[in-house]
């Protein structure tokens, strides 16, 4: 088996092996992975974080030994915490970060960090507050960063800065948690989930006050929720149909 890890700021996670393959997720700076199958120029790897699978260039990582996969496993949370950071080289080259990018392998990566971190021993779980961190943001299939990000990527990385792991699709983040029987049980920080006509999940947001939810769609935005699901103001509509909500903390 091998190993690696992301020495790059953004890296798309591939469905097929090529550049023209839709991409699936994105590897940000410091994610590391098993080597599943490596080929020519790319490779099937599997996230350590959340087991998600696709194709990476082997160009955008660095292989590991597997006694620092093991170590960066069992490693506690060091995340940047600002939108964009960067890491710097023997040389002093720049490398730009996105927001959540892992620190704990910068002495794998010979790189320097001198900007700001969480750290899990000082983590306040504030899911609200990191998620207003997004506004705004173009929705993007696969993304994972304020730049361009999809439904499931922006809950998975909202709780990833408070400590909490989410699966990466919005259909494994549903199997997650308790699940709830009203909109009245949740409270801000708990997950809604939506489905399309054949009863798939296909949609996940945060739900916050007062019946509001914070979402993905077109935009990072902020929408009505109700027993029916989302309710779009601008357009007089429910976009999404409620399937069910569920508190993961």
């Amino acid at each position: 088996m091998q190993y690696g890890i992301c020495n790059l700021g953004i890296v798309p996670i591939r469905l097929e092996p090529s550049d023209t393959s839709e991409m699936v997720t994105q590897s940000l700076y410091g994610d590391f992975f098993k080597v599943l199958e490596q080929r020519k120029k790319w490779s099937r790897i599997r996230f350590a974080y959340d087991k998600y699978e696709g194709w990476i260039d082997n160009k955008q990582y660095l292989e590991i030994e597997e006694d620092s996969y093991k170590l960066l496993s069992k490693a506690d949370i060091h995340l940047s915490k600002d939108l964009i950071e960067y890491v710097s080289d023997a040389e002093g080259n720049l490398y730009p970060i996105p927001l959540g990018s892992d620190l704990n392998g910068l002495s794998l990566l010979n790189h320097d960090f001198e900007g700001n971190r969480l750290v899990s021993n000082s983590l306040k779980s504030n899911i609200l507050k990191t998620s207003f961190l997004y506004l705004n943001a173009p929705y993007l299939w696969g993304g994972k960063t304020p730049f361009g990000i999809d439904c499931s990527g922006f809950t998975q990385m909202v709780y990833k800065l408070n400590g909490h792991k989410l699966l990466r699709d919005a259909s494994e983040q549903a199997t997650q948690g308790e699940a709830l029987s009203f909109i009245e049980e949740s409270e801000p920080g708990d997950l809604a989930f939506f489905d399309n006509t054949e009863g798939h999940i296909v949609h996940v947001g945060i739900i916050m006050e007062d019946n509001y939810i914070i979402h993905a769609h077109g935009k990072v935005r902020i929408d009505r929720l109700d027993h029916s699901g989302i309710y779009n103001i601008e357009k007089n509509m429910h976009t999404h149909k409620l399937r069910v909500i569920k508190k993961i903390i």
